[in-house]
């Protein structure tokens, strides 16, 4: 997309955003017209350099010609990006879709809750879209069209969605070949945010089988190459697959090279060479001569060169190297460490299961506690709830709790916004009725560094406040973070003893994997919480943990290992309790 198209879609996107929030509709006209006006004059429309000139051109207002130079000058419009902090998650990931719109893609979210372009696709495959008023057939066939226009052109995938389709096919392959050794590789074994193509592992002696079986697997659009080791499908959801097969006996060897990352196995192989040996995809080899001591077993390719075991999450080259030669590796975070999930939403606000329901899905994942931290007041078009309705959803916690009929204790909560002066929604008085205090930026995201800093850091200053949600705001692949001193937030986490969400939905990821390693060292507590909208989505915590251990996050850096009584502990050192 060149700059024109990308300023075009950038008031395109803005009508969107302001007609699903309901603005009037000449507002919503004037943008559109904005966006034609703008592909319609061109390039020339960036030699421009006042209000003045722009205004030249037939159709350009003064405000249209301010919001085109702030585009030339920063790459985005701060209307905008504050629109995309008070719409649902769910409607921004939606209207990325060609032929979809901001009415069809409001209705859809509101009558069938469909939360991304993973459940938008089944919804239309599954016929439910045709069912829903002013839809239809037609109409299904067009935003289906749409989503393949968008996953065959983004070029990589967000890790979720990649990781469920190599786990769907390594399923296929083993319910076809009971017993196969199979494994993903590259970058999704080492469960980096976001995945180009899907490298998968074999080991067999018989690959024209393991071949047949992979070419024909349903989820196949097309084959893109055919081997006898090696062959690479196109997926149905517009993903590169490719399939190796090498032999069982040099399988951990193989493994360990094409898991990478290309920067760890150059240093592996200079360890090697220090110590007369080479390594290769075939095993571990003496220089002198030829012999193979290590290739069966993965962790035996490090143990052949005095190593520890490395997690694959770990090889980034990022000291781990160092760490497993002197045998100080870290103990992991592991999704069964996981006590609880602390950020999820109900019904009661933009959710879409009740509080029973979440606390069913909780109960299935074997969770002590599950906080439910539905929206406060200020974020009207998600749903805030005000002053009484907050009293009653925690009173309706505390009858739910009452009965005892099931494990998982629901901690009352709720996400807060911080607003312009660093403020959040509720008072002392009401907050001491809430076990969980999340405080999130959903506005002012394009403000002055100085000032989003010091919004946040008074947040964190606030003893009613215990996490601060999403903390740099982005959204992968559609929008930048906020332009915050990190590592001033960091500082100030660490020396109230606030802690810094890992948010797990898988279109956010915040903090990424380098921040939640800087905040450790800086002796900030994270928080995992799923965000979730849906009770399925609370699996989303896979991925937040996968993350914490891209960062060598352990048990005691994570809050919500502890146990339900140590938690709330935490939770309400330094506050009133009502």
């Amino acid at each position: 997309m060149n700059k024109i198209d990308e300023l075009a879609q950038a008031f395109t996107y803005l009508a969107e955003l302001l007609e699903i929030k309901g603005e009037v509709r000449f507002k919503v006209n004037a943008y559109e017209r904005a966006a034609e006006l703008i592909r319609a004059i061109g390039d020339e429309i960036f030699e421009k350099d006042n209000v003045k000139e722009l205004r030249q051109f037939p159709g350009i207002g003064e405000g249209i010609a301010k919001k085109i130079l702030e585009f030339k000058e920063t790459g985005t419009i701060s209307k905008l990006e504050e629109l995309k902090t008070e719409v649902p998650i769910a409607l921004i990931s939606l209207l990325q879709v060609p032929n979809l719109g901001p009415k069809r893609a409001k209705l859809i979210y509101e009558e069938l809750g469909v939360q991304n372009i993973d459940e938008l696709r089944e919804a239309a495959e599954t016929g439910k879209l045709a069912e829903l008023r002013g839809l239809g057939p037609k109409a299904e066939q067009n935003i289906l069209e749409g989503i393949d226009h968008i996953e065959n052109i983004s070029g990589r995938m967000l890790l979720h969605k990649a990781y469920e389709i190599q786990r769907d096919i390594c399923s296929l392959m083993s319910e076809a070949l009971p017993g196969l050794l199979i494994n993903p590789a590259g970058s999704l074994r080492r469960m980096k945010e976001t995945i180009g193509d899907i490298d998968l592992l074999v080991g067999c002696e018989n690959s024209r089988l393991v071949m047949e079986t992979f070419l024909s697997l349903p989820i196949t659009r097309r084959v893109i190459a055919k081997g006898d080791t090696k062959s690479s499908i196109m997926t149905a959801a517009g993903l590169q697959v490719d399939l190796r097969v090498v032999k069982p006996e040099q399988y951990g060897a193989a493994l360990q090279y094409f898991t990478g990352s290309q920067a760890h196995n150059i240093r592996v192989r200079e360890i090697a060479r220090k110590s007369g040996l080479k390594v290769n995809e075939y095993g571990v080899f003496t220089v002198k001569d030829n012999r193979c001591i290590a290739a069966e077993d993965e962790a035996g390719v490090y143990a052949a060169l005095d190593m520890a075991f490395p997690k694959p999450e770990m090889r980034e080259n990022q000291g781990e190297i160092e760490a497993a030669i002197e045998d100080r590796l870290p103990a992991l975070l592991e999704l069964a460490d996981i006590k609880g999930d602390l950020h999820s939403h109900s019904d009661w606000s933009d959710g879409r299961d009740d509080l029973e329901g979440m606390r069913a899905a909780a109960e299935a994942r074997g969770y002590r506690y599950l906080a439910i931290t539905d929206h406060a007041m200020k974020l009207k078009i998600a749903g805030g709830l005000e002053r009484e309705r907050l009293i009653e959803q925690v009173h309706a916690i505390r009858e739910l709790n009452a009965r005892g009929d099931s494990p998982v204790v629901l901690l009352t909560g709720s996400e807060l916004n911080i607003d312009n002066d660093g403020d959040v929604d509720y008072d002392e008085e009401l907050l001491s009725l809430l076990d969980v205090t999340i405080a999130s930026i959903h506005g002012g995201l394009r403000q002055p560094r100085e000032k989003i800093t010091k919004r946040i850091i008074k947040a964190i200053r606030n003893p009613d406040v215990k996490i601060i949600g999403h903390p740099t705001g982005r959204l992968i692949g559609q929008r930048a973070p906020y332009d915050i001193d990190l590592r001033a937030i960091m500082r100030a986490a660490a020396e109230t003893g606030t802690a810094l969400e890992l948010n797990s939905f898988p279109d956010r990821l915040d903090l990424k994997d380098e921040n939640l390693r800087q905040a450790r060292d800086l002796g900030a507590k994270v928080s995992l919480g799923t965000d979730s909208h849906r009770s399925n989505q609370l699996e989303f915590m896979f991925y937040g943990v996968a993350m914490a251990r891209r960062a060598w996050l352990e048990i005691d850096d994570v809050l919500n290992t502890m146990g339900l009584d140590g938690l709330l502990e935490w939770l309400w050192a330094g506050r009133k309790k009502a």
